[in-house]
């Protein structure tokens, strides 16, 4: 029997790591730069610029959440559209019966989803590929069913709804209006939320995760228990998922059934795609496809939206088979002058 190193297993996480392995200072600029032009934004746009970008970081949070569970544990599922959902009832509920403060909310959504998402992957540990898929799936087309319920409708406002007061920011900050606070807000959660994310894969649990991924059998067999693993990575999934929800509800300022359907979640994995899968950073740029491309496509052709969207879709996936992160290391690659000017290192190590 072959037996396989720890090291080994581990490295099946390199076409995940290697995209986003730079050296320590560069690294620690770009994300230093990122954040400085994300802070001036609100400053220098208009109020519904502002909105839309906060929009691109919620479901570039919900896309990370995705993320984990299907980049780096190898599970699928088509419906995360139920934990965003349940993320942004949960808010909602809670501020409109319940006058609890939003950012109470936020982390209450997030432990809400997480028991969910915990005790859904338990009968999901027999499930696996297509057959993972179809149970996801139901759930995301009963969660807005459920939430139609006409025994649940004191909580959760039926077809109707429930309409979410936007948050005012402090008194300290009263030259900013409502919705530039609320980008502020949903930055730091997002700052918070991705940093989490990066030191959980780089973790021993996270090496875990990937190992599952590349080999259960093997993670396994180096004492690895996959059951834990797999429910623990749907619930902390479905927690990211459900804090995008939460912060959903604020910006947009009302919940209805009809917003949670199984599009949504389409939408989600669509984004991780554009994205890449088991990359980080590139759920940002599937937040920036899922919020304008339909855009776009309705502003060119009303009656032809879908078409449009779909021609684009196709161009994007042919140009960027691997995703935008798969075709910035591309890129990377390209311009490296090592990869321009091979013989400097030769020469240089035969000197």
């Amino acid at each position: 029997m072959t037996i396989i190193p720890k090291d080994d297993v581990a490295a099946g996480a390199v076409p995940v790591t290697r995209a986003i392995r730079l050296r320590p200072a560069v690294r620690h600029y770009l994300i230093a730069a990122v954040i400085a032009v994300a802070a001036v934004i609100p400053l220098v746009a208009s109020s519904f610029v502002t909105f839309q970008v906060t929009e691109v970081m919620i479901y570039g949070l919900a896309i990370l959440g995705l993320n984990l569970l299907i980049g780096f544990n190898g599970q699928f599922s088509l419906g995360h559209s139920a934990f965003y959902g349940i993320g942004a009832y949960t808010t909602a509920i809670l501020m409109h019966n319940y006058d609890v403060a939003y950012y109470w909310t936020v982390p209450a959504a997030g432990v809400v989803c997480f028991v969910v998402g915990f005790l859904f992957g338990l009968p999901a540990l027999r499930l696996q590929n297509l057959y993972l898929a179809l149970a996801t799936f139901a759930l995301g087309n009963a969660t807005p069913q459920i939430l139609k319920f006409h025994a649940l409708e004191s909580w959760t406002g039926g077809v109707q709804g429930l309409v979410v007061d936007q948050p005012d920011p402090p008194d300290f900050l009263s030259f900013i209006d409502g919705d530039q606070w609320l980008y502020y807000f949903t930055l730091v959660v997002i700052l918070v939320m991705f940093a989490a994310a990066a030191n959980l894969i780089r973790s021993r649990t996270g090496r875990a995760i990937m190992a599952i991924r590349d080999n259960s059998i093997a993670a396994s067999a180096m004492g690895i228990n996959l059951s834990l693993y797999k429910t623990l990575t749907f619930g902390v999934s479905a927690l990211y998922t459900g804090v995008a929800g939460a912060l959903g509800a604020l910006a947009v300022a009302f919940v209805a059934p009809d917003s949670f359907t199984i599009f949504l979640s389409i939408s989600l994995l669509v984004g991780l795609v554009i994205g890449g899968v088991g990359s980080i950073p590139g759920c940002i740029f599937g937040g920036l496809f899922v919020l304008y491309v339909p855009n776009i496509a309705n502003s060119l052709s009303t009656g032809l939206a879908g078409a449009i969207y779909g021609v684009i879709l196709l161009l994007v996936v042919f140009v960027m088979p691997a995703g935008a992160a798969g075709f910035v290391r591309y890129a990377a690659q390209r311009l490296s002058p090592r990869r321009r000017n091979p013989s400097t290192r030769t020469e240089g190590g035969m000197s």
